[in-house]
């Protein structure tokens, strides 16, 4: 979290504080997911120095025990919510000729191979998706984002949906790679999502310019 902290004006700043103190004050009165301690466990597990990959998403999960602080993950031995699953089978199809290992729906795995899982919101109240979305949030993750933009190259962020879309302002393509794709959700996957292969283009990206491949 230190080297997020040191590069990220706002955070630098202190106002990520001010949104922890809100949320706070809402778990009095409301069911607010992710748990106070994992509201950041995106950056605590992808160091900024780390990152090679940027999947955006839009808010946590809003059902029980379903958000942990990654976008689209959920702990494992929970259900598979609809759009990791059809993540799941664009990466089969995509990397592994629909023959894939076993997933697992939490994508931790990803997140310590450089592959920062950032929702444009870190928070929600229960059974609201979009809740959160006027408390701040995405002021700090825009900056998040235009932070990586402007002081690394060669990275991917993969924009899937129009909230991820919206983030694409931030970023200089012609420093990074930015595939684009409507959201994975069962109401939007088969019109653009199913068949983009943004994971194999990913890697063949990464590896164009000196970096690992992610291991999906």
């Amino acid at each position: 979290m230190q080297s997020w902290i040191r590069a990220v004006p706002l955070l630098y700043e202190g106002y990520h504080e001010g949104l922890l103190h809100k949320v706070a004050a809402l778990r009095k009165t409301q069911t607010i997911y992710p748990e106070q301690r994992d509201i950041f466990r995106a950056l605590a597990l992808t160091p900024l120095p780390a990152v090679r990959v940027v999947i955006l998403g839009q808010d946590p999960y809003h059902g029980e025990g379903e958000a942990h602080g990654l976008a689209f993950s959920v702990p494992d031995g929970t259900k598979t919510p609809p759009s990791l699953r059809n993540i799941f089978k664009e990466v089969a199809s995509d990397i592994y000729a629909d023959n894939p290992p076993t997933f697992s729906n939490d994508l931790s795995c990803w997140a310590r191979q450089g592959v920062l899982l950032l929702n444009a919101a870190l928070t929600v109240e229960a059974g609201r998706a979009g809740s959160h979305k006027k408390l701040g949030w995405h002021a700090l993750t825009g900056q998040i984002v235009a932070t990586l933009s402007q002081e690394y190259r060669h990275l991917v962020f993969l924009l899937w949906g129009a909230h991820a879309h919206a983030k694409g302002s931030f970023i200089n393509t012609q420093n990074h790679l930015v595939l684009k794709a409507v959201h994975p959700s069962p109401l939007s996957a088969y019109r653009g999502f199913f068949g983009c292969r943004h994971f194999s283009q990913t890697n063949t990206y990464l590896e164009e310019h000196g970096k690992e491949p992610i291991s999906w």
